[in-house]
């Protein structure tokens, strides 16, 4: 069997046609992760491809047997579409990610088999009951998959298209997170829980990477600090430089923190969320402890570290003033980059339940629910209000002058190599806000 596995693009980013330009800029995208380890639980018998739609168009008429097809919440429309054009044609086509574990009802019509939860084990089982004509619809494992088991990613299936991404690798050392932030789907996902592969197979893969670069996809790399530790001691030997997502704590074992830095560690992207007790309290994260953001926050950059903040917005907390109060916070902080998230509840996660059962879920998009749109009513503010000023915020971080000058000071404190890396990671957000026309303005100076 020929299979091709899809990553679904918004629309407006998706490449359309044979030969369509992606956006000039290496993209920030990991998502490609997935589907290099389904294509490596894969038979050597099936040949794979793989189409992200981002850097280049389906071809509609390719020989596949089998389409395979992961996606998030906000590329639930699209893959559906997908998935129909396929099923019109005659292929197999299957759901697997976020999106269908989490509303496997919904999804299933779209589809002709949906994997819910991992791949590892139900991606074979699927493969071997297509070949003897037994297919089911929904395939569910009653455990989580063994990572011990989960294979290197065919890093070789993304290298035509390599040159579009910053990074394409990718390592996974765990999945799932220890805590139970009611707004976050891969607590959900996981159901609350974390696992890690061995530490001698992430090394071994690592070292297998010709790049002296390469890039941690965890939600939390020291969810569990003794694995961290063992790790981290590992990759001292490699030589390597790489950035992760990384929990706050950090900065309260300098043991841990040193020894992430002498591992290669020079960039981390860190959820600080709110800067209101109140607004983590009800997102059930007052482990941040945002009265100790600047101490912390100054500690890691201290050790020579880039750091990627991220907040999100439109809490209930939150009234219009929020968004020039971030701002000034994030500028005292020195934060390196910024992503800014408009609170937006994800099926099959508390604050999704939530939502629905107070009435103010105001818009069932889906394509909307990509963080960036306002799907809710907020308590403190008007939707509009929360748009303006989210757009306005994210402009205001990523003006010209404040790079330039985020560059400079990053140059004196953290090295030419790190601040060539702050330059390039600043001028993408900037060349994604002028090309969607984020302007926005903050309602704090309208009343």
């Amino acid at each position: 069997m020929k299979i091709l596995l899809v990553l679904p693009a918004a629309d407006h980013l998706r490449v359309e046609s044979p030969g369509g330009r992606p956006p000039k800029r290496a993209m920030l995208r990991f998502s490609v992760l997935p589907l290099t380890v389904v294509a490596a639980l894969t038979p050597p018998r099936h040949p794979v491809s793989i189409c992200d739609e981002n850097v280049e168009a389906i071809d509609w008429d390719c020989d596949a047997d089998v389409v395979g097809i992961t996606f998030m919440t906000a590329l639930a429309p699209r893959a559906y579409q997908i998935a129909a054009a396929f099923r019109a044609k005659g292929k197999i086509v299957v759901a697997g990610g976020y999106h269908p574990t989490l509303c496997p009802d919904e999804a299933a019509p779209h589809f002709d088999a949906v994997v819910v939860g991992e791949a590892e084990g139900n991606w074979q089982q699927l493969l071997a009951d297509i070949e003897v004509g037994k297919l089911q619809r929904i395939y569910r494992l009653p455990q989580p998959a063994d990572m011990a088991t989960t294979p290197v990613p065919r890093r070789d299936l993304t290298a035509r298209t390599a040159r579009h991404y910053v990074t394409t690798n990718a390592v996974q050392t765990g999945r799932g997170c220890p805590h139970g932030c009611r707004y976050c789907s891969v607590t959900a996902f996981h159901r609350r829980s974390y696992r890690h592969r061995p530490v001698q197979n992430v090394l071994e893969e690592i070292r297998r990477i010709p790049a002296n670069h390469f890039m941690f996809v965890d939600d939390n790399i020291i969810a569990d600090t003794d694995y961290a530790r063992q790790l981290f001691q590992g990759l001292i030997s490699l030589g390597k430089r790489w950035a992760s997502q990384c929990s706050l704590k950090i900065a309260d074992d300098p043991e841990l923190l040193r020894l992430a830095y002498a591992a290669g560690c020079r960039g981390l992207f860190i959820g600080i969320e709110t800067l209101d007790e109140r607004n983590l309290a009800t997102m059930d994260k007052g482990f941040n402890e945002s009265r100790r953001y600047a101490q912390r926050l100054a500690a890691i950059r201290r050790q020579g570290m880039l750091i990627e903040l991220s907040v999100m917005v439109g809490l209930d907390n939150d009234d219009v003033s929020v968004f020039a109060r971030t701002l000034h916070f994030l500028q005292a902080v020195h934060a390196s980059a910024l992503q800014v998230n408009i609170l937006t509840p994800l099926p099959g996660t508390p604050l999704f339940q939530d939502f629905q059962r107070q009435g103010r879920i105001t818009d069932h998009d889906w394509s909307h629910y990509d963080f960036r749109h306002v799907v809710i009513r907020p308590t403190r503010m008007t939707a509009a209000q929360l748009q303006d000023g989210t757009d306005w915020l994210y402009r205001q971080f990523y003006r010209l002058d404040r790079i330039l000058l985020r560059t400079l000071r990053s140059l004196l404190t953290l090295g030419p190599i790190t601040a060539y890396i702050i330059w390039r990671l600043n001028m993408t957000y900037r060349y994604d806000n002028i090309r969607e026309r984020i302007i926005g303005r903050n309602p704090a100076e309208l009343e």
